[in-house]
């Protein structure tokens, strides 16, 4: 079985989005937490629409048990994700730090 080139990836076709921007550290750092408060934003509002479905349920309103239970995982994956990515920043900044000058 042959495994066959593609061809070179033209830079071309790279969305204007993803492609470097020259912007300065100040805007970075603007932009960084920007991304991190709906970062954390989007999964406070996952948890809070999974305890609402959950109520629901428990007072015996007309709810899809299948769909609680897809708002439940949805939350907790997305905590997950969170916390992994949190765990992970954190590694980096302690390793910089152990970094010698």
């Amino acid at each position: 079985m042959a495994i066959h080139n593609i061809g070179s990836i033209n830079p071309g076709i790279i969305s204007p989005s993803i492609a470097k921007k020259n912007v300065s550290p100040s805007e970075a750092t603007e932009n960084f937490s920007q991304l991190l408060k709906q970062s954390i934003d989007e999964v406070n509002s996952m948890q809070v629409h999974s305890d609402q479905m959950t109520e629901k349920l428990v007072r015996g309103e007309k709810v899809d048990l299948h769909q609680v239970m897809i708002a439940s995982q949805k939350a907790s994956i997305t905590l997950q994700t969170t916390m992994e990515v949190r765990n992970k920043v954190v590694e980096a900044y302690q390793e910089i730090m152990r970094m010698p000058m």
